[in-house]
């Protein structure tokens, strides 16, 4: 496996690229270009600067998160294809890019949820948090709203004020999509893209919804094994694959994040590691990425992965606001630097262990 670090860009993220370089064991970063809009085209021009600014600083990139998905694609408009189309031209660049790796998700509406940004923990520091009470008590027209003052000045995936202002519009995109449909729309956009993927050699890793339940009626499909199996067995081809998050499909307890990943092997193109600190089984919040902060035993997911082959990127995930950092909740530096060093640390031990 390799170990990455997520980064959106100079004129986005607060944690540059040479603090980056200097986390000891990462070598790569997973990364966007994040004034991009769902639909529009990745020219091989702006994806060869990103490129070699990423070089410049002694890194590379290692994957692609996200290349958004237009909701025409998601809903199964009458205007899909024109928006898989420039899907296609876009993945045809970052082939040629020699970029193999694109991770992107399936949700309506939301990308993830969460009911608070800064949920402070005994220790001090902040977290994302949510409870399903509060979700219960929103109006989902309000849900941006609710939690816009925490963003530290920053925009969060999946939660753009361009988009957000038009939350109303989105949920009547929806409305008449269920389970069933979203899996046939699904099916439908991954034929499509196959042929260029197996073209240029790109591993397609769809994320899991985050929670792993329906929020707001909508509906979530990407939540536990039997799902996740169904939908590459649809569209069985080995470009189609997972990003393994064990913490979005950690939000379901009744999911056995170990044994998901042994029946995944091999489709498991992208990993992101982190850990959950439940109160309920309905009101969970980020932890270290430490075992014994969270619900999570990380040894095992490591070993889980170490296990079945994993060669491919790995990153911490969402970690604690920490020493008084101000950045985008969830993306700091030190947490996630902390986590990285215990994943890599985790991963030795395991190695040596099996010699």
């Amino acid at each position: 496996m390799e170990m990455t670090l997520r980064w959106y860009g100079s004129k986005f993220d607060t944690v540059t690229l040479k603090q980056i370089r200097q986390i000891p064991g990462v070598t790569g970063v997973i990364t966007t270009l994040y004034d991009t809009v769902p639909g529009e085209v990745w020219s091989r021009e702006r994806i060869r600067a990103m490129k070699d600014e990423v070089a410049a600083a002694g890194l590379h990139i290692a994957g692609i998160e996200s290349v958004n998905i237009h909701d025409a694609i998601k809903t199964g408009a009458a205007d899909r294809d024109k928006y898989i189309d420039n899907y296609i031209e876009t993945l045809e660049n970052l082939g040629e890019e020699d970029i193999h790796l694109v991770c992107y998700n399936f949700m309506p509406v939301f990308d993830w949820t969460r009911t608070e940004l800064a949920r402070v923990r005994p220790d001090g520091s902040t977290v994302l948090a949510y409870t399903q009470e509060a979700v219960d008590a929103l109006d989902p027209e309000k849900m941006f709203d609710s939690i816009a003052g925490d963003m530290n000045g920053t925009i969060m995936p999946g939660w753009e004020p361009e988009r957000m202002a038009h939350v109303k519009d989105l949920f009547a995109m929806y409305k008449d999509i269920d389970d069933e449909k979203l899996f046939e729309n699904l099916k439908y956009f991954l034929e499509r893209i196959m042929p260029v993927c197996d073209k240029y050699d790109i591993n397609m890793a769809i994320h899991p919804d985050d929670p792993a339940w329906s929020v707001f009626g909508l509906p979530r499909i990407i939540i536990n094994k039997a799902n996740i199996l169904r939908m590459m067995q649809m569209v069985d081809n080995p470009h189609n694959g997972v990003t393994f998050c064990s913490g979005s499909y950690g939000t379901n307890l009744e999911n056995d994040l170990p044994d998901m990943i042994r029946s995944l092997k091999g489709r498991i193109h992208f990993a992101h590691v982190r850990n959950l600190k439940f109160n309920s089984p309905t009101d969970f919040e980020e932890a270290a990425h430490l075992s014994s902060d969270g619900t999570f035993d990380m040894y095992e997911i490591m070993k889980a992965l170490y296990e079945i082959g994993f060669t491919g990127p790995i990153r911490p995930d969402h970690g604690r606001m920490i020493w008084d950092e101000v950045a985008m909740p969830g993306y700091g530096l030190y947490d996630r630097a902390l986590g990285a060093t215990y994943l890599n640390g985790l991963w030795e031990a395991i190695e040596k262990g099996a010699r």
